[in-house]
């Protein structure tokens, strides 16, 4: 016995349906619900006919009666003449004090008068209408006043209607039962035929699941399904390209990360092995190596990391003061870069956003600018209108690599030599679109590169607001 037989009955049945396809769910739906429909029908259909036939035969019955009464004068306890008695399964009888007479050739039990053929025969009610039973036969009773005293009873057997009735019924029953069946079957057809693009995408995103294969599916017609197939495509390709960033995130990463490791490791090497035979010039130099390295490894993991944020907004939007921001960075690259000269002109310009990302953007810009000045260069900025604009004095982006200073990892020929990550610039675009901005790059008057940053915002101060974290 397996352990679905152990449940009870009501839990099996919901088992069961939960397993069934969506095909045999619309099938069995259709096929209950024109089985309904069909057994309404069928049952309103008899009982109109049944009522119709009794409608018929009352009004029949009643007006022989009528008939047969005014046209009899014979004597009470006389014989009912012949043709009172009418055709096919009717019957007659008089009722008078309290017996019935029929005729002496109608051997057949008559159906036993009751009160309210006595009410007519007293005279205290001008007809009646019922069924009774005698003799295992029903009939149809109708009584009307005859003489005084007296009522003629006529009886009409409902056997031949009790036919009609039961053919009738099988009938509807027949005509049900194949209307159900040929519901099924083509519910069935409907439902296969409809619900094979659904089968055909289940078994696609199926095999994408299995295979991790995200090549897009094919889309056929323009119905929902091929709605819902075109935007499941839309997110495949999301996905594949969300990958492929990952993979060369990952791929870059490595091939950054392996140099200064590299290097580090052979520096550590001869301070291990050689350590006792170096001078102090040569350890201190050696060290100093290191920690460039170092600090070049804890750069290189800090710009991942600002990359890997993938979110469309920042964490924390506030109002933020460019020019404020841009004196920071200013005063921070103006440390590290003592040999230059800065001239740094800034219009009023308010933004929201987050203030320690757009530093962070900021910042790269000039120290790109500075990292390629020579020494005893300027360096211009200024910020206009939205627009921060860093030029420098160095030899400039060549023409061939200007669409892609923007890219991850990308180095320039000239830049290679230099230190550096190549991850400075892609921060700064990845930065600029969080906060619905851009960055450009050319060519500078100055003779040098120009990078330009241009950020929304408003010329006049806006309200200030409390920082707001925003969840993901």
């Amino acid at each position: 016995m397996t352990p679905e037989m152990t449940l009870p009955f009501p839990q099996r049945v919901a088992l069961a349906w939960h397993r069934r396809s969506l095909a045999s769910r619309v099938t069995l739906l259709t096929t209950l619900a024109v089985g309904l429909v069909v057994a309404l029908i069928a049952v309103t259909g008899y009982f109109t006919v049944r009522m119709q036939l009794q409608s018929t035969t009352d009004e029949s019955l009643v007006q022989r009666a009528r008939t047969a009464a005014a046209s009899y004068s014979s004597p009470v306890g006389q014989p009912v003449p012949l043709w009172v008695l009418g055709a096919g399964e009717t019957r007659v009888a008089v009722l008078a004090a309290g017996r019935v007479y029929k005729p002496d050739f109608d051997s057949r039990p008559f159906p036993e008068p009751g009160a309210p053929e006595r009410a007519v025969a007293d005279g205290q009610t001008t007809g009646s209408l019922r069924t009774i039973s005698a003799g295992g036969v029903t009939y149809r009773v109708a009584a009307v006043p005859l003489t005084r005293g007296s009522a003629l009873v006529v009886a009409q057997s409902l056997e031949s209607q009790e036919r009609v009735l039961a053919k009738l019924g099988i009938l509807m029953l027949i005509l049900g039962l194949a209307g159900v069946i040929a519901a099924g079957f083509a519910g069935w057809g409907v439902a296969t035929g409809g619900l094979r693009p659904v089968r055909r995408l289940t078994d696609d995103v199926e095999r994408i699941a299995r295979t991790e294969d995200l090549t897009p599916i094919p889309v056929e017609g323009h119905d929902e399904i091929a709605r819902l197939a075109t935007s499941f495509n839309g997110m495949l390709i999301a996905l594949s390209a969300s990958r492929d960033r990952q993979r060369q995130l990952v791929a870059d990463a490595g091939h950054e990360l392996r140099t200064p490791l590299t290097s580090m490791r052979t520096n550590i090497d001869l301070l291990t092995q050689a350590g006792l035979s170096l001078t102090e010039a040569q350890r201190e130099e050696l060290l100093d190596d290191v920690r460039a390295q170092m600090e070049e490894l804890t750069t290189l993991i800090g710009d991942l990391v600002e990359l890997a944020r993938d979110e469309p907004l920042p964490p924390v939007v506030e109002t933020v003061e460019l020019p404020e921001v841009l004196d920071h960075a200013v005063t921070r690259v103006r440390r590290r870069a003592p040999s230059l000269a800065w001239v740094v002109e800034a219009e009023p310009w308010w933004v929201v956003g987050e203030a320690p990302g757009l530093e962070r953007a900021i910042t790269n810009l000039l120290d790109n600018a500075a990292k390629f000045s020579p020494d005893g260069a300027t360096v211009h900025v200024s910020l206009d209108n939205g627009v921060l604009t860093v030029d420098d004095e160095g030899p400039g982006i060549p023409e061939d690599d200007l669409p892609h200073v923007f890219d991850r990892f990308y180095r320039a020929m000239e830049s290679r030599s230099m230190p550096g990550s190549g991850l400075g610039l892609s921060i700064v675009r990845q930065i600029a679109e969080r906060h619905g901005g851009t960055v450009t790059a050319s060519r500078s008057p100055y003779g040098g590169a120009r990078l330009e940053l241009r950020l929304p915002g408003a010329a006049a101060p806006m309200p200030r607001t409390t920082p707001v974290e925003i969840s993901s």
